[in-house]
């Protein structure tokens, strides 16, 4: 049973900072490309982050510079540190997982910034 779970979202004031966690089972961890997405109300789910089984990363614009993701495979964990946060970065954070044609999701965690 692959299961992925997302932790670490809470609400924090612009400016301030966050790490995401996103532990995985059931899956061989290292040979999947692990992602971020975030859905923020009333629009759709959008790309923030990735990196590659290899350790390449990607970000999406709005984010560069602010946000880094990485992964532990020892520790079968993909992080998210999310800096200088701003009130447009609100959204329910979810984390993927992929290797060709295969894709599994978390839950999702909830990202609030505001003052």
């Amino acid at each position: 049973q692959v299961q992925l779970v997302e932790s670490g979202g809470e609400l924090v004031q612009p400016g301030g900072s966050l790490r995401l966690s996103c532990a995985a089972s059931g899956i061989s961890f290292s040979i999947y490309n692990m992602g971020w997405y975030r859905q923020a109300p009333g629009k759709q789910r959008e790309l923030v982050a990735t990196i590659t089984s290899g350790g390449s990363t990607n970000y999406v614009d709005s984010i560069k510079g602010r946000f880094t993701i990485s992964r532990d495979n020892a520790k079968n964990t993909v992080y998210l540190q999310m800096n200088s946060l701003k009130p447009e970065d609100t959204a329910v954070y979810y984390c993927n997982a992929n290797v060709g044609p295969i894709h599994y999701w978390g839950q999702g965690t909830q990202v609030t910034v505001s003052s």
